[in-house]
C-alpha cells in the first residue's frame, strides 16, 4: 500500500539557503500563527530556533522578539 504526502505536516530541518525534509509531507506549520504553509510556498524560516514563518512579517516580529 502507497502512503500518500498529502495533507501530512513534514518534519524539516532548516538550513540558511534551504532545507532539507527528515520526513515526507506536503506542509508545515507556521510557528507563530498555525497557518499551514505548503512546502512549495515555504520563503521564511529561523535557522536558529528551527522555525518556519507564513509571511516575511512574521518572520521579523519573530526576530526581534514580538510574536
Amino acid at each position: 500500500m502507497l502512503m500518500s504526502n498529502r495533507d501530512r505536516a513534514a518534519r524539516v530541518h532548516y538550513m540558511p539557503n534551504g532545507f532539507r525534509l527528515l520526513s515526507a509531507g506536503d506542509h508545515v506549520l507556521c510557528a507563530q500563527t498555525g497557518q499551514k504553509i505548503d512546502l512549495e510556498e515555504l520563503r521564511y524560516w529561523s535557522v536558529e530556533r528551527q522555525e518556519p514563518y507564513a509571511t516575511c512579517e512574521i518572520s521579523v516580529r519573530a526576530a526581534l522578539g514580538q510574536g
